[in-house]
Parts: C-alpha cells; structure tokens; sequence
C-alpha cells in the first residue's frame, strides 16, 4: 500500500507501460484503500463498474492506461449511471450519456472506479450534502476537506488515488486542494471542452479539471482534456505547442507578482491565511522573482454580488431541472438549496444581465493589474478548514428559513438577515476565488503552508487569460523548492 501511495498518476503509467505492475494490481490496491479510509472520510458515495475505452486509439496513446480515476458525482457523467449531483433528487436518476471530459479521461486509459461526494449542486464551499452526509479532512476528520470537489481532494490527500475529477465554479478546484494540501489548477476559460449534454457552466464561469499530488499530473491531465469537442462554442486559444506536460521544469524566467490578503467580504483574515501568502511570497522571493504588495485590484465586493446573483438565477434552474427529470417537487431539495432557488426566481431578468455584463468590468481591472504585474498572490481562503457542521443554521433561523419556504416567500427572503448569514458564511471564508472564475482568468491553489495544528492553507496564484503554462511553470519551482510530496496526514 505505501509503494502505491509513493507514486504519482504519471509514475503509476509508467510501471503499468514497463511491466512493473499491472491495472488489476492498481486497481485492487485503490479498492483496498478506500475500503480503509472511506468509512471514516465518505469521499466516495458510488462505485462504479470501470469503463472500457471503446474509441480508437488517441494521438499520443492513452498516457493513463491503467491508473485508478475517481469522478466528481457533479455534472460529471457517465452513461447509465446516476450522477446525483449531491441530491437526494437525483441519486437514480441515470446518466443518458457520457460527458466529454469523461469520455477523454477514459480514452486516456484512466480506470474509473467511484464517484465522490460533492454538495448539492456545488452550491458550496464545504462538502456537507444532506444525502450522503458530510466528506471530512483527512489531516483532522473534525474539518471539512473544502467544496465542492471536497471528496476528491479528501480521496486524494489520503492516498486513494493520486489524482481525481474535480471542477470549479467559484474556487471548487482551489478551495479543496488549499484544504487538503494539494495541487488544483482552475484552467483559462474556453481551454476544457463542454457537453454534450449541457453548454458552458454557470455561463462559462466552471470549467472541469483535476485535484493532485504532483504538478506533472494536472499538467498531463490538462493535455489529455484541453482542446474543443465537436460541440464547441469557439476555439481555445493559448495552448503551449509542446503540450502543458513540457511546461513542467520550464523557467518562467523573472516574474513581478503583486501580493495581497485584502479583501471587502472578509475584512479580517485568519492570521495563517497571512502567513500562508507570506510563506509563499517569501518563497517566490529566493526564486528571483520580484513581489510587491498591492490592494485588491478589483471591487471584489461587487464581484461578490456579480457571483451570487449568477448563481442563485443557475441553483434556480437546476432546481428545475432536477424536478423535471427525477418526477419530484421541491421538497426533495435541501433547504439551503431552496432558498438559494427562490433568490433566483426573484431577481428579475435586468438584474441577471447587469451581474452577467459586469464581469467586464472585473476583467478591466484585472487585466489594468496584469499590464504591470505578471501574477496575482493571494490566500486561497482566508481562513483554515472550518470544522465539520461549523455553518449549520442555529435552529431558530432554520425554523424561519423553513416558514419562508412553506410560504413561498422568494422576494420576501432577499431582504432577510438570513441572506447576508448565507452570503458571509458561503463566501466569508473563501472570499479570493471567484475572481478567476467570472474574469475567465488561470489559477492555482499551491500547497505550501501548513497551521500548527496540523491543517493545510494554500496559496492563490491568478495568471492572465492563457497563462496556464507559465503557472505550470512557477508551480513547478515552488514544489522543487518547498516539496510537499511526502506530507502526509495521519489517516
């Protein structure tokens, strides 16, 4: 189990390639270990018979060939198998078909095997679904591994897999690595395909991708992903000619990268949040590069609002959808997720468009930064893991939450304290996120810090719009120069 666990998706590849093992031996030995840690982490909330790759044999071959997978249970389809999308709604309904970044994870030879916990919809940063129940930590079982794609990174950190399907609509890739001591990259947008069932996420804010242990496996992964479909909107532009595997061990030559922990919606950050941005400042300091302090670049309060109202308009319409295809009504649904639907009903259509349209405006100013300033440094959260629960409603306010419900009080709720509760406790403690996901922008979460206690709290780094090999590039010299490989929790 521990030779397993020493190496990563692109050594395991290898061995299966040199003879040295083979995709039988890999996959008991992930079955093994998740049958170890699963009753305690409730990564992986459906197993699943692996796929074959049935089309012909991609360019390049399939560089997975017999590597255990895990999916994401959000959007992330596989024909004939429910994808629950973390709803009690939805937990039978089957997949009618396989999703794109499915179907080339599979053509790539990775064996898939489960599917993880994710919250209901991804409407959240912590991964707490009322029908699975809640996916913990593995460096302390009383915290949550992050959201959404919070059972894959806990699937990940305690050595399941090496790496893991995830995806990222407001920091869903960064959130989870940043809690789990991992690597998460949030591709530019247009780089990853959609389909074939849905378009652009979240109209083109979520992208899928991948939660890992190395940086040479998010860079393989991105290879085996990026590129359009048949189906695709447009071309991705900015795709390195040799491949974002070539990127890895590359100089990214000498970069000025401003740094902050500012931030409107949580004015007052956990001191290891600081400590963590610092940590990696410092680092990129003895690296060569040049770090400067900077304000936050853009209204980030602004864009807080921007976020919500898009997403509380899209939980309206899954919802809906959910509904539809699973024959139910809205009690099927979990309360949050009720209320984050009735706040999308009730914002009128100018409203969307204004929030929609003013992501420009976030681009502006983001794009004003990067003409001087090659990256952008942040905390990944502002805050260590909250414990498991740590945002349950107090049983007073979920009694009037349920009132409001049961009268069907959607614009009512929009000028309740109960809103500002949600919005603080959503966004108070991963308030950097978003910004990548509404400008489009590349970002990585790299695991650099850890608390006195023993938790994880990763560092943000923001590139410019098809920057994602030079963020390959610079997370390549941070994991040669503060290796995080053999930190492991204690599970």
């Amino acid at each position: 189990m521990q030779d397993y666990r020493d190496h990563d998706a692109v050594s395991l590849a290898e061995l299966v390639r040199t003879g040295g093992t083979t995709p039988a031996e890999l996959l008991a030995t992930a079955r093994a270990r998740l049958a170890e840690v699963n009753p305690v982490l409730n990564a992986v909330v459906r197993d699943v018979h692996p796929p074959a790759a049935t089309g012909p044999e991609p360019q390049g071959g399939r560089p997975f060939a017999g590597v255990p997978f895990l999916l994401k249970d959000l959007h992330q389809d596989l024909a004939g198998v429910p994808t629950s999308n973390g709803s009690r709604a939805l937990r039978d309904v089957p997949a009618a078909e396989t999703a794109t970044t499915v179907e080339r994870w599979v053509e790539a030879g990775l064996v898939v095997f489960g599917k993880t916990n994710t919250p209901e919809f991804g409407a959240k940063a912590l991964t707490e679904p009322h029908v699975f129940g809640p996916a913990r930590n593995p460096w302390d079982t009383d915290h949550t591994p992050g959201g959404s794609s919070g059972g894959s990174a806990a699937a990940v950190a305690a050595g399941v897999v090496p790496c893991a399907a995830a995806s990222d609509g407001g920091g869903s890739i960064r959130i989870p690595a940043s809690a789990c001591g991992l690597f998460g990259l949030k591709p530019s947008r247009g780089t990853l395909p959609y389909g074939p069932a849905h378009g652009e996420p979240i109209g083109g804010t979520a992208t899928d991708g991948v939660v890992s242990r190395s940086v040479r496996d998010s860079a393989a992964m991105l290879d085996v992903l990026a590129g359009p479909s048949d189906t695709s909107a447009y071309l991705p532009g900015g795709l390195p000619e040799g491949g974002f595997a070539a990127e890895v061990g590359q100089d990214p030559g000498r970069l000025r990268i401003g740094v902050t922990w500012a931030s409107s919606i949580n004015a007052d950050p956990h001191p290891e949040a600081i400590a963590a941005a610092r940590r990696a400042a410092d680092l990129l300091s003895d690296l060569g590069h040049e770090v400067v302090e900077v304000p936050m670049p853009v209204d980030d309060a602004k864009l807080a609002k921007d976020f919500l109202t898009t997403w509380f308009v899209h939980c309206a319409a899954s919802v809906a959808e959910a509904m539809e295809a699973a024959g139910v009504g809205e009690d099927h649904f979990e309360p949050d997720t009720r209320v984050m639907a009735a706040l999308g009903r009730a914002t009128s259509a100018l409203d969307y468009v204004r929030a929609v349209e003013g992501r420009h405006e976030h681009v502006r100013r983001l794009a004003a930064f990067h003409a001087d300033h090659d990256l952008l440094l942040t905390p990944t959260t502002a805050t260590p893991p909250p414990r498991i629960g740590a945002f349950d409603l107090p049983a007073p306010v979920a009694l009037v939450q349920r009132a409001l419900l049961t009268a069907k009080a959607g614009g009512v709720l929009r000028f309740t304290p109960l809103v500002d509760q949600m919005i603080s406790q959503n966004l108070g403690w991963v308030p950097y996120t978003q910004l990548a996901n509404l400008t489009g922008r590349p970002a990585m979460s790299v695991p650099l810090h850890w608390t006195p206690e023993g938790l994880p709290i990763g560092s943000q780094l923001v590139g410019r719009l098809g920057s994602d090999g030079l963020l390959l590039r610079v997370a390549a010299q941070l994991e040669q120069a503060a290796p995080w490989w053999d930190r492991r929790p204690p599970l």
